[in-house]
């Protein structure tokens, strides 16, 4: 009797185990954005080095919802977006509604990037980026009822657009280790 109960106790742990890995592995690309979002806010004592740091939340975004929409639901897109507006001090869902509008522009398009060659998916990226940005800018600008330097978005944007491919590789790494 002793026996049995040890061996339904270890399959028990086993199978905890088991869901723990599976939760694991669904919310990481989450954790991830929300690690690589307050990464990008890290204050560096460099002058105007804020206005040139990459948005990695569009990155990541961007990144799932192509590669696994699964694991980037609209929800996680939501509160992405909330972490980033609340820690950047910029108007409060702004950057909310621009990551909400391009997972919704790539939700739209997924079969056009189910063969897409990383080429045109990084080609893709520099024009969703571009209205992205724009739609930022626009919003802000809306907002604050003036209408604000657009430099500072701009050199975020080619930054966000230059780092891509390396961001986009790192989570190529983290994908693979979901299959592991």
């Amino acid at each position: 009797m002793a026996d049995g109960s040890v061996a339904g106790g270890a399959a028990v742990n086993q199978n905890t185990w088991t869901r723990l890995d599976i939760v694991a592995r669904s919310l990481s690309p989450f954790a991830f954005t929300l690690l690589l979002v307050l990464v990008a806010m890290v204050p560096f004592q460099v002058p105007g080095l804020s206005a040139i740091v990459p948005s990695l939340g569009l990155i990541a975004v961007y990144f799932w919802s192509i590669h696994r929409p699964d694991l980037m639901p609209v929800w996680a897109v939501f509160l992405i977006g909330v972490f980033q507006d609340l820690l950047s001090g910029a108007h409060l869902g702004v950057g909310t509604m621009v990551l909400l509008l391009v997972w919704l522009a790539v939700a739209t398009q997924r079969r056009v990037f189910g063969s897409a060659s990383f080429m045109l998916v990084w080609a893709i990226f520099v024009l969703v980026a571009a209205g992205a940005q724009s739609l930022a800018w626009l919003f802000s600008s809306m907002i604050a009822g003036i209408i604000l330097d657009a430099r500072p978005l701009f050199f975020q944007y080619l930054t966000t657009v230059a780092i891509y491919p390396c961001i986009a590789w790192l989570f190529v790494q983290t994908q693979r280790g979901f299959v592991r």
